[in-house]
This record gives structure tokens, sequence and C-alpha cells, in this order.
């Protein structure tokens, strides 16, 4: 079956679940409420402008899933879900995961957000394939590490390919739709590369090459 490949934020998501984490984490008195905003938005700013330091945000981003119990973090994240990302699951993206669905296509989801986040909201999504970057955990407890290449612009067709070889699948007939210039290794990779509410450099690219262009979002 072909498959239907998405990344998660800003394309299926009217919003970014790894800003939003932190965010939530703020707001729940777990980190330095101005120190981690400042430094959160900084990461989040060099992300949309295609220059984000993945190794950087990670050593940032993983290090309070080391810090706290893992009940503990799954109690934070249900309430992260429920009051953060359920409100910005955006109607039309589910119609068209619904639609892919009706097709018997493969449905996927590839995210450089780490999976602790994110494998609550595929399941949202009723998608079962998740390829996010993949946090440490020894013993019960996040380590502040990275298991494997982290699931960011070109890692992002290495876990494919790595997917697919395991699965024993290929890449015949595959769409994937994203909002983001970090993607363009793997919408350069898929046979159907479709722009999502793209930002200016994706765009730019999508026109010169006639790729299609959706918006989820209007």
């Amino acid at each position: 079956m072909p498959l239907a490949i998405f990344d998660l934020d800003n394309t299926l998501l009217g919003g970014d679940s790894d800003y939003l984490w932190g965010r939530h984490l703020i707001d729940l008195g777990v980190v330095d409420g101005d120190d981690y905003e400042r430094t959160n938005q900084q990461f989040y700013d060099d992300y949309r402008a295609g220059c984000l330091d993945i190794d950087a945000f990670l050593r940032f981003s993983l290090a309070p899933l080391s810090q706290y119990p893992l009940a503990q973090l799954e109690q934070w994240r249900t309430t992260f879900v429920q009051e953060r990302i359920e409100p910005i699951m955006l109607p039309a993206a589910k119609a068209l995961v619904e639609q892919h669905r009706g097709k018997g296509d493969t449905l996927m989801i590839i995210t450089a957000t780490n999976a602790f986040v994110t494998k609550p909201i595929a399941s949202r999504f009723g998608i079962d394939h998740l390829i996010a970057t993949e946090p440490a955990l020894v013993n019960g407890r996040y380590t502040g590490a990275v298991i494997g290449p982290p699931a960011f612009r070109e890692g992002k067709v290495e876990r494919l390919r790595q997917w697919l070889k395991t699965n024993g699948e290929s890449l015949s007939g595959s769409v994937f739709y994203s909002d983001s210039i970090n993607d363009l290794p793997l919408l350069e990779t898929v046979e159907l590369p479709v722009a999502v509410d793209p930002d200016e450099r994706l765009a730019a690219i999508a026109n010169a090459r006639n790729w299609p262009i959706l918006s989820l979002r209007h």
C-alpha cells in the first residue's frame, strides 16, 4: 500500500507541539519561566529560519524529561494533549488523514519532535506508524540523550529508509505533506511532495517545481 506521510507541527497541527510542550512546562512551574521561554523561543525562531542546531536544541528540550519520574511526566503529558493539542488538531487535517485511510494507504507521521511528546498525538489521529526523535530511556527514566539519528532534515530520510528496509516497504506511490523548508530532503525523496501552508522559502520552491500547495487552515 502506498505511504501517506505527514509532518506534524504546523502541518497536521495548527501550532508546534515541541514549543507548546515547553510552554506547558513553564505554566506548570517545572522550569524557570523567563529563561526557558527565552531559549525556547530562540530555538523555535531558528527552526522557522531553517538554521536550528538540532543537537543543542535536543539537549535543551530533553533535559526536563531526565529530571522527573516517568509517571509524573505522563501525567503532565495527558493534560498537555487535552489542553494544548486537541484544540489545534485541524479539522481539514483530520479529513485529509481519513481520505488516505479510506484509500487504504499506509499512514505515517514523521516529526523531529520527540516520541514522548508525539506518540499520543499520533494516536489521536489514528496513525500507528510514527517516526520521531527517540529520547533514551534507561531503567524507566529518560536520560536526556537520544537514540539514533534525530528525525530532522536528512535524518528524516535516513530514519524512513531504515523503516522501509525493516518493513519490506517502498516509496512507490508515496506522498509527503509538510509546511517547512527543513523537510526539503524528504520532500525531494517521495514521489509526490505536497507543501502545506508552507513557509516562504518552501512556497517558493514548491511554485518553482510545480509541487501541489495545500492549505489545511483556510
